[in-house]
């Protein structure tokens, strides 16, 4: 399976070999000792390190719940009227498809796909950059897609990427796909990445996003077993990143072993001014965390109750 798509999920795997996903992740353990593929968080890929890509097809099957959780959570950030960037991606498709029912709003974008879910969308114009494109991921790419976002300045950013640390901030394996991300994030005054636990702790070749300069980051629940993407998001709330966790659905919760109920987790702010979006939590949330006060809750302690 992971030679036909390039990667799958290990909620896949252990759905096709109709077995444990702790059985799937011990076999996949062994495979990764043998070399003979790679280990992602929530999954497999073939082996590639920095410069392997997966197109379209296969980026679209996996982490499909949890895109789904991460796309409904971000479109809440969205006010009517607003004027934002999209970026390619499969993550960044599935939140365009809640955006049409935003009145007023104003969509620049480098990717048909983000443009095609909202073809249909009467209340939303859509603007699509120039540039050449890529058939891995349908974006638009090269100095045309560049040179069109010059002069372009909008609330905030969307996007997505391969992967997401502390250290690096949000990279791509694509030197062409970065090039046009860095664009995109110049022309918004602020940046909200959109990446499901899968992405946190993965580095990749191209840098995008740098970490001081994401505002915002959506994501999902790492699994029970996900500590290092656990450690990950600890890190980035300790660097200021805004963050906040999206809930899975039910049956989709229970099937990768994590509570039904997720909480935003804010870092430290930082001296700007806060998204639009911040709206007051129900009162069944807890309070967000400000500042760096060592005796603030941490992920961790937010994740067990």
């Amino acid at each position: 399976m992971v030679r036909a798509n390039g990667a799958v999920s290990l909620r896949e795997l252990a759905r096709v070999v109709q077995t444990s996903e702790v059985t799937v992740r011990r076999d996949v353990r062994a495979l990764e000792a043998e070399g003979l593929l790679d280990r992602r968080h929530g999954g497999a890929v073939l082996p590639g390190g920095f410069t392997r890509e997966s197109g379209f097809p296969q980026k679209s099957h996996l982490a499909t719940a949890e895109k789904t959780a991460i796309a409904d959570v971000a479109a809440a950030l969205v006010d009517e009227g607003e004027a934002i960037v999209v970026g390619a991606g499969t993550t960044t498709q599935e939140f365009a498809r809640r955006l049409a029912r935003v009145p007023g709003l104003t969509v620049v974008t480098n990717s048909l796909l983000v443009a095609q879910a909202l073809a249909h969308a009467n209340r939303v114009e859509v603007v699509m950059t120039g540039g050449t494109l890529r058939g891995s991921d349908y974006g638009l790419v090269g100095s045309g897609a560049e040179q069109s976002l010059q002069g372009l300045r909008v609330g905030r950013a969307f996007l997505s990427g391969a992967g997401l640390t502390a250290e690096r901030g949000l990279s791509t394996s694509n030197m062409l796909c970065a090039s046009v991300d860095r664009a995109l994030v110049q022309a918004a005054a602020e940046v909200v990445v959109l990446a499901d636990h899968t992405k946190l702790g993965t580095d990749t070749m191209f840098q995008t996003v740098p970490t001081d300069l994401i505002t915002h980051l959506v994501t999902d629940e790492p699994p029970a077993d996900g500590e290092r993407a656990a450690a990950e998001l600890q890190a980035l709330a300790d660097r200021g990143v805004q963050i906040n966790v999206a809930r899975l659905a039910g049956a989709d919760a229970v099937a990768a072993g994590r509570p039904r109920e997720q909480h935003p987790v804010p870092g430290p702010r930082r001296h700007q001014p806060p998204l639009r979006a911040e709206r007051p939590q129900p009162p069944s949330q807890p309070p967000s965390v400000t500042g760096a006060d060592p005796a603030a809750p941490r992920l961790a302690d937010v994740r067990r109750r």
